[in-house]
């Protein structure tokens, strides 16, 4: 019996399974919108997150989580609640990484 879904992810660089693990995270709407908003308020955002989004508490939990295991962003506590904010580094880095990658490819007439 062969077992599907498997990504053997080890056949593949490190800079294949990062881009990758990048797009993963964005791949929601969610997580784009919990962006943005960060983005847009230029500064850490503790509860205020849920409060511009039609989703609840958890559901938001679980997005800001996806976003920080790839580093995304970042959190810090603050007494009862983790603030979040776009951590400058890794998204300097992803813009460069992504520039990169759709800049390889140069387009030749014939092709398709």
């Amino acid at each position: 019996m062969r077992i599907m879904g498997l990504t053997k992810s080890e056949n593949f660089t490190e800079q294949q399974n990062r881009r990758a693990a990048i797009f993963k995270a964005l791949a929601h709407p969610a997580r784009i919108a919990i962006l943005e908003v960060l983005i847009r308020r230029q500064a850490c955002i503790c509860n205020d997150i849920v409060e511009e989004l039609p989703l609840s508490q958890s559901t938001v939990s679980q997005h800001l989580k996806e976003l920080k295991e790839v580093g995304i962003i970042k959190g810090d506590i603050e007494g009862t609640s983790i603030c979040y904010c776009i951590n400058e580094k890794v998204w300097s880095d992803i813009q460069v990484e992504m520039t990169h990658l759709f800049q390889s490819f140069v387009p030749k007439s014939g092709c398709c």
